[in-house]
Order: structure tokens, then C-alpha cells, then sequence
């Protein structure tokens, strides 16, 4: 029972980290085109990047794929990027339709490269057990909990900033994605390697 509540918590403030904000940062701009009526599809997209997240940390921890961190710590800012980026292009389209395909697609290889940029404390944390399942699993639930957590919270911004304060949805959409670049764009430039 100890371990279980260690690796959910693990879980739970690997997403909830303010130090480490990054990850809210990819949930803000996925989810900001969706409101309370597409809940089922929100729990897929949070769900399908939490499967992509996990995967990559089943196979970092099994030592199947190895990645160079500094290729991670680029990428996981260029993800975002390019989520913020596809929601101001296609913001007439996600007020009328919402680009659930897109952002499907999005979400799991998305989480397959948030995941790897994980998987060096994760392989600490868990040190030489030969037990690396069950923890895993354990971290995703921690990490499917708190994405609810900062959805719900997105949702609930969305909410009152639509309702109450009379944004448009594509005003809402195109003020909190251009927010998300200005957050995400000086972590892509510390991280640029090259």
C-alpha cells in the first residue's frame, strides 16, 4: 500500500509541479478548444496521452528505447508549440467543429515524448527493482488523476471567462494559445542544443 501511494503521488505532482510546468502547459493548449459539453472526449485525450506517457516510460524503464535527454527537453516545448500554433490556424474550425482527430493524434505521441523526458527520474526512483509494472501503472493512475484535476480546472476558466466575462470562443481560444506560446517559447529557446 506504501508503494501504491508513493508512485501516485509521484504521479500527481509530476503533472502538478509548478517547477516543472511544461506538462500543464500541453494540457492548457490541448484541452482550451473544448468546453464541459465534450467531457468524453477530453477524458480520451487525456487518456490516450497518459497511455503515450506510459509507454514510453514501460519502455525507458525495460531499457528497449533510449533517448538523448537533450532531444527530449527540445521536443517536449516543441509539442506544445505546435499544439498553441494548430489552435490559432484551425480556430474558426474548432469553434464550429472541434478537431478531435487532430488532437487524438496529438495527445499519444505527444505523451510518448512528454513520457521519455520523464523517464531518467523514473528509472531513479524505482532504482534496480525488477518489479517496474506495477509502479508504472501506479505513476499513470497519479498522472491521469491530476490531468483531470488541471482539465477540470481549464474547463471551469473556460466557463467563466465565456460566460461571465462575454469571450467568444475563438477570442478565448486565441488569447489563452498565444498565452501558451508566450510561456512555451523561452523554454524552447533554453533548450535549443544546437
Amino acid at each position: 500500500m506504501d508503494t501504491l501511494i508513493f508512485f501516485l503521488r509521484e504521479g500527481l505532482f509530476h503533472v502538478l509541479d509548478w517547477n516543472a510546468y511544461d506538462h500543464i502547459l500541453f494540457l492548457v493548449a490541448l484541452t482550451v478548444v473544448y468546453d464541459f459539453k465534450n467531457w468524453k472526449k477530453l477524458i480520451w485525450l487525456i487518456t490516450l496521452f497518459t497511455i503515450g506517457h506510459t509507454l514510453s516510460l514501460i519502455l525507458a524503464a525495460y531499457k528497449i528505447v533510449s533517448v538523448d535527454t537533450k532531444w527530449i527537453e527540445f521536443l517536449i516545448p516543441v509539442t506544445i508549440l505546435i499544439t498553441a500554433v494548430v489552435n490559432i490556424l484551425y480556430v474558426k474550425n474548432t469553434t464550429k467543429q472541434l478537431k478531435t482527430n487532430t488532437n487524438l493524434v496529438f495527445a499519444l505521441f505527444f505523451g510518448l515524448i512528454h513520457g521519455l523526458g520523464f523517464s531518467g527520474y523514473f528509472k531513479m526512483i524505482i532504482g534496480s527493482s525488477e518489479d517496474k509494472f506495477i509502479p508504472l501503472l501506479e505513476f499513470a493512475l497519479g498522472v491521469e488523476l491530476a490531468q483531470i484535476v488541471v482539465v477540470l480546472i481549464i474547463l471551469i476558466l473556460g466557463f467563466i471567462f465565456q460566460t461571465f466575462f462575454r469571450f467568444s470562443k475563438r477570442d478565448y481560444i486565441l488569447i489563452i494559445s498565444s498565452i501558451v506560446i508566450g510561456f512555451v517559447l523561452p523554454i524552447l529557446k533554453d533548450n535549443v542544443f544546437w
